[in-house]
């Protein structure tokens, strides 16, 4: 009896490791088709990351719903306008992830994540405007972004009159602010008035803003997921995103 128990004990844990070994084969393989599936249909130039959670994967294939699948994409470019606007270490988690019966293509019932948009990025919007005309003939234009600290972005304006520029840029202390697909940074103190060549230069608050303050339209996100919040870093901003419904293939 003892020996038919031992005997029965062997063959499940071999059969355990058959299965579990079966399981680990069959959710690699799914995991590449859907890395190299994602990476077609969003046109990315490098295969992303694509990792399955939960186990017994082949369990939850059964039931047509994966629970949580992780995407990493180190480099995707959105749409900024009708230009390109590069999100770096985009990292998103898909929950309840349904799939049809031929496995063309999947929703996900909602996913979150995260990514980050570098201050070059964030700024070419605004480099792509011409210099704002200011009062007696000068000129306002923004020419950086950098992390101003305490959940600021420090914004880099270099004022010119008669081509000859100010000796040091003026910087200004903005907040950032996400309103639907755009981000809006606006500046939070506005200087009166401009030291130019010995020439004092009022700056009414209105015009002023029209330099300082800028916004960068932020669309076509993979499967339709949104930014949600955008908070100034060392090297960018870093954005939370959200969706639902969030198609990833087919």
């Amino acid at each position: 009896m003892k020996r038919s128990v031992r005997i029965l004990l062997i063959v499940l844990v071999i059969l355990g490791g058959l299965f579990v070994g079966a399981d680990r084969l069959a959710v690699g393989f799914a995991e590449d088709e859907a890395a190299e599936k994602l990476r077609t249909s969003e046109g990315l130039s490098e295969t992303p990351d694509v990792s399955i959670k939960g186990f017994p994967f082949l369990t939850q294939v059964a039931g047509g719903t994966l629970d949580d699948v992780e995407i990493g994409i180190e480099n995707y470019d959105a749409t900024s306008g009708s230009d390109k606007i590069r999100i770096a270490d985009l990292n998103a988690r898909m929950q309840g992830v349904e799939f049809s019966g031929d496995y063309s293509s999947a929703t996900a019932d909602k996913a979150t994540g995260t990514a980050r948009i570098s201050y070059d990025e964030l700024l070419k919007e605004a480099q792509g405007e011409p210099p704002v005309e200011l009062p007696l003939g000068a000129t306002g234009k923004v020419v950086g972004l950098s992390d101003g600290g305490d959940g600021k972005i420090k914004v880099e304006v270099e004022v010119s009159k008669g081509g000859a520029k100010l000796p040091k840029p003026v910087h200004v202390l903005s907040s950032v602010k996400v309103e639907g697909d755009t981000i809006k940074v606006n500046a939070d103190e506005i200087p009166k008035k401009f030291e130019v060549m010995g020439v004092s230069i009022p700056l009414p608050e209105g015009l002023v803003r029209d330099v300082t303050d800028f916004e960068e339209k932020v669309s076509g996100l993979p499967g339709g997921i949104k930014i949600d919040e955008v908070k100034p870093a060392r090297d960018g901003v870093d954005i939370s995103v959200k969706g639902t419904n969030v198609k990833l293939a087919g």
